[in-house]
C-alpha cells in the first residue's frame, strides 16, 4: 500500500493508561457521562469516539482491570493538548474508581484492512444493515470490500439497539484513513463504528 503524498489523518488516537481494580461490563454510557464531566468540548466533536476498553473475560458483571488496560479515545488532531487534562484526574463509572494516566498520541495508521466490533444497526436486518453500510461508505466516497460478522444486543441510552461487526478489506491508504477519521454510523462516543487496522478478513466474526 502506497503511502505517498498521502494527506495526514484529521483525528489520533489519544492513549491513556488506566489505573483501577474494576469497571462495569457495561461501561460505555457510564465512562462517556464520566469524560464528559472533564471535556465540556466533547459534545461539540461530531466524529469524536471512544474505543471500548479491554475488559478481563468472565460473566460477573463486574470486570477485573488488568495493568495494561487503557482508554483510547480518537479525537480531532486539535484537541490533542486539550485532552492532556484528562490524565491524573478521577472517574467515577458506577461503583468503580479508574484514573487516566498522562497520554500519549497513536497516529492512524493506513491499513488494507480494518475492523470494528460493533456498528449499531437500524434494525435485525443483516440485508438492511449492509445496505445502509455502503451507502455510508458511497457518501465518503471510500470504495472496499465489506464483510458483515457477528450480531450482538446492546443497552444504550435507555434502549436496547443492534450492532453488528463489521470487516472493511482492499481499501487504498487514502480511503482506509477516511474511513478511520469519520467512522460508520452513530454512538461513536458510545464506542460504536471506530475501526483500526486489522491483519486480514480471516476473523471478521470475532
Amino acid at each position: 500500500m502506497s503511502t505517498e503524498n498521502l494527506p495526514e489523518a484529521s483525528m489520533v488516537d489519544m492513549v491513556f493508561p488506566l489505573a483501577g481494580r474494576n469497571l462495569p461490563r457495561d461501561h460505555a454510557l457510564g465512562l462517556l457521562q464520566a469524560v464528559q464531566q472533564e471535556f465540556d468540548w466533547l459534545a461539540d466533536e461530531p466524529l469524536a469516539g471512544i474505543h471500548p476498553i479491554k475488559l478481563v473475560q468472565g460473566s460477573d458483571s463486574l470486570a477485573l482491570l488488568s495493568q495494561r488496560a487503557r482508554l483510547l479515545m480518537r479525537l480531532p488532531r486539535r484537541r490533542r493538548e486539550a485532552a492532556h487534562a484528562l490524565g491524573g484526574r478521577l472517574l467515577r463509572i458506577g461503583s468503580s474508581e479508574v484514573c487516566p494516566g498522562p497520554p500519549h498520541v497513536r497516529e492512524l495508521i493506513a491499513h488494507a484492512t480494518l475492523y470494528t466490533p460493533s456498528v449499531a444497526a437500524p434494525g435485525d436486518d443483516e440485508v438492511v444493515f449492509m445496505e445502509a453500510v455502503t451507502s455510508e461508505l458511497q457518501a465518503l466516497g471510500v470504495r472496499c470490500h465489506s464483510v458483515c460478522g457477528k450480531r450482538s444486543r446492546r443497552q444504550l441510552q435507555g434502549r436496547e439497539i443492534t450492532t453488528f461487526s463489521l470487516m472493511l478489506h482492499g481499501l487504498s491508504a487514502a480511503h482506509s484513513l477516511r474511513v478511520q477519521d469519520h467512522g460508520l454510523g452513530p454512538y461513536r462516543l458510545l464506542g460504536c463504528g471506530i475501526f483500526v487496522p486489522h491483519k486480514s478478513a480471516a476473523a471478521v466474526g470475532d
